[in-house]
């Protein structure tokens, strides 16, 4: 008996929606350097063949990709364009389109990264002292030492400067120290790695009331780091909510260069920038795979892409992701150059945040149903932005910032 024909119409096609188009309409990358390319590749290599084959099931289970995590040590991306001895300097650009690529991989492998680098060891790079620097800053970057960075508390997240955990100078079997107590949310690797960064006001007859940061050991008795439950977002990354019951650390562990809350403010300023970035990495995923679809789907008879309404869609998102492209390739320049301010950093932050979601909604819509299939892509990159648009400061404390530049006056409370 001959196999029975398989209906027309009845097998959907299989999309291949990740391939990478090389999108700069505007030639805003134009002038990356030899070096940074070959960086941006070898994190395009990482996501494409590493990454993309597997995060939708780590995705999917809340699970931590441990084995990537590693991956990027012995790759060399876990550093986040921070300078540590025995590694290749980084130029801001290359630090850029790199956070840019593992954006547009996924979001939490790319927070994982932002994390590690960006926040934890760009403090003890930052603001710890030479000890703290040997022992730490090469085990970091290799991965063999997994860090969190402590700041937001339950209660205080935009007015983090704010902050009520406590650090109180005490000597305990001869050895001077602290005790920190207080609790921490929505601290990425903060139950899953081995130190947190943790930021403290020095209270008590000898304290100055300022913000310190402390190097704290995940095993320290009195840590509690609880993997917060339930997210629609970065479900790939363990975000903690941290407990800290009189916990001692040595006073070797606070680090010299945290004495204020502007000093906090140094390490915040300098990764703004970078969610900027990923933004653009996220906005890059969602359009590639929107023009994908769009030119292999085909409903009435021939593609998406042969509609008028379908190419002004797609217009309209080249025209935002340009905009954003050649915002943060301007603004990375100005870093380099050191002359990047404050409220500039903001103002790239909220634009590419804003118009990330913008593309992203408009990339499901376009997709229809498939479009929340995480199998599909842009789902999850969806969900993902609404994270990047909230962390290290939401779009409105982003615009006080901007405003405040703009008119003079501070509307913070």
């Amino acid at each position: 008996m001959p196999a029975t024909p398989i209906k027309p119409g009845v097998t959907e096609p299989a999309y291949d929606l990740t391939t990478p188009l090389d999108v700069d309409f505007a030639g805003a990358f134009a002038d990356a350097t030899d070096a940074d390319r070959a960086h941006q590749q070898r994190v395009r290599r990482f996501v494409q063949d590493e990454v993309l084959p597997v995060i939708d099931e780590y995705w999917e289970r809340a699970e931590v990709p441990l084995g990537l995590v590693k991956r990027l040590g012995d790759l060399d991306l876990l550093r986040d364009g921070v300078d540590v001895d025995g590694h290749e300097r980084i130029s801001p650009l290359g630090a850029g389109l790199a956070a840019m690529e593992m954006s547009r991989g996924d979001g939490s492998v790319a927070t994982i990264c932002g994390v590690q680098g960006g926040l934890a060891l760009r403090s003890i790079q930052m603001l710890g002292s030479d000890e703290q620097r040997a022992r730490y800053a090469e085990p970091m970057a290799r991965g063999d030492i997994i860090g969190a960075f402590a700041l937001t508390e339950p209660t205080h997240g935009s007015d983090s400067v704010s902050l009520e955990t406590t650090a109180r100078r005490e000597t305990r079997d001869g050895v001077e120290g602290y005790v920190l107590n207080g609790e921490k949310k929505w601290i990425g690797n903060g139950s899953s790695g081995d130190i947190t960064v943790v930021w403290a006001r020095l209270v008590g007859e000898d304290g100055d009331g300022q913000v310190h940061g402390f190097v704290v050991p995940q095993d320290s008795p009195g840590y509690t780091g609880t993997t917060i439950t339930g997210k629609v977002s970065l479900r790939a990354i363990w975000q903690a909510h941290v407990v800290l019951d009189d916990v001692f650390v040595p006073a070797e562990n606070a680090l010299p260069g945290a004495r204020s809350f502007k000093d906090t403010s140094r390490v915040l300023f300098a990764t703004r920038l970078g969610v900027a970035w990923a933004a653009v990495g996220h906005a890059t995923a969602c359009y590639e795979t929107a023009v994908a679809y769009a030119t292999q789907r085909v409903q009435f008879g021939r593609p998406l892409a042969a509609n008028q309404m379908i190419q002004e869609r797609l217009t309209r998102m080249l025209s935002t992701l340009t905009q954003l492209q050649l915002l943060v390739a301007r603004m990375t320049r100005l870093d380099d150059a050191g002359t990047l301010t404050g409220p500039q950093a903001s103002l790239a932050k909220y634009t590419c945040t804003r118009g990330a979601r913008e593309i992203a909604a408009t990339a499901r819509d376009l997709l229809g149903g498939n479009g929340i299939l995480l199998g599909n892509r842009v789902a999850r990159h969806f969900a993902d932005i609404e994270a990047l648009h909230t962390y290290e400061g939401t779009e409105s404390v982003q615009a006080l910032i901007v405003g405040r530049d703009i008119t003079g006056v501070s509307a913070f409370v």
